[in-house]
C-alpha cells in the first residue's frame, strides 16, 4: 500500500498560500498538514483559525491540522469549523488525553496523538485502540528545517508493535526532517503518513518531489 503524504504548509511561501495550496491540490499528496503553533507550548507562532479558514476556502485535500499548543480542548471544535478533516493535540499537553480524543471523535473527524522526540510511546498504551494517528515528532516541535532524530526508526518499530499487540488501526505519522534518505526506511519501520516541509517546498519541482514520495512502497 502506498504511503499518505502531507506536505507541511509551515514551508510554504506565506506571501503566496492560495498559489502553494493550488499546487498541493495539482499534486498526489494526500493531505495538507497544517502547523499550529502558540508560543508557549512551543517557542514559536504561526497561524490561528482565520488562516485554515483561508486555506480551506482553497484546499481541495484533507487538512491534518496537528495543534502544538497549550489547552487544545478550547480550539478543537473552532479549527474543526475551521475545515480540518484531522487533529492531533500533544499527549504533553493533555492530562486528559483520552477525553481530549473523545471530543475530537465526536466531531466526526479522525483523532490524532503528537509525541515529542523525548516522551515515552509507552504512554500510548492504553488509549491506542482509540487514536486514529498518532504523529511521531522526529525533530524538536516548534521550527521547520531541523535535522532527523535517527532515534524515530527505533520508535516506529516500538509504536508498530504496540499497534499490532492492541489491534489498532491507528496510522503512524513522521513529522519533521522526512526527506529521500529516511523516507523509505520510516516506511518500511511501519510509518504510513509522511510530513514533508522544505524537502517538498525548497525544491524546484515540488510536485515532482510529492510524486517520488508517494511512489515509494
Amino acid at each position: 500500500m502506498k504511503p499518505l503524504i502531507a506536505p507541511s504548509i509551515l514551508a510554504a511561501d506565506f506571501a503566496n498560500l492560495e498559489r502553494e495550496i493550488k499546487m498541493i491540490n495539482e499534486s498526489e499528496a494526500d493531505w495538507i498538514h497544517v502547523d499550529i503553533m502558540d508560543g508557549v507550548f512551543v517557542p514559536n507562532i504561526s497561524m490561528g483559525v482565520p488562516v485554515v479558514e483561508a486555506m480551506n476556502r482553497h484546499a481541495k485535500k484533507p487538512m491534518d491540522v496537528h495543534l502544538m499548543i497549550v489547552n487544545p480542548e478550547k480550539y478543537v471544535e473552532a479549527f474543526h469549523k475551521a475545515g480540518a478533516a484531522v487533529i492531533s493535540v500533544h499527549i504533553e499537553a493533555c492530562p486528559h488525553l483520552h477525553r481530549n480524543i473523545q471530543q475530537i471523535k465526536a466531531l466526526g473527524i479522525k483523532a490524532g496523538v503528537a509525541v515529542n522526540p523525548h516522551t515515552s510511546i509507552e504512554l500510548l498504551k492504553d488509549s491506542i485502540s482509540d487514536i486514529d494517528l498518532v504523529c511521531l515528532m522526529s525533530v524538536n516541535p516548534g521550527f521547520g528545517g531541523q535535522k532527523f532524530i535517527e532515534n524515530t526508526y527505533q520508535k516506529v518499530k516500538e509504536l508498530r508493535q504496540l499497534i499490532n499487540q492492541r489491534q489498532s488501526s491507528a496510522l503512524i505519522e513522521i513529522d519533521g526532517g522526512v526527506n529521500e534518505n529516511n523516507a523509505k526506511p520510516l516506511l518500511e519501520a511501519g510509518a504510513k503518513v509522511l510530513v514533508a516541509g522544505n524537502f517538498v517546498f525548497s525544491s524546484a519541482n515540488p510536485k515532482e518531489v510529492i510524486k517520488s514520495l508517494k511512489a515509494l512502497a
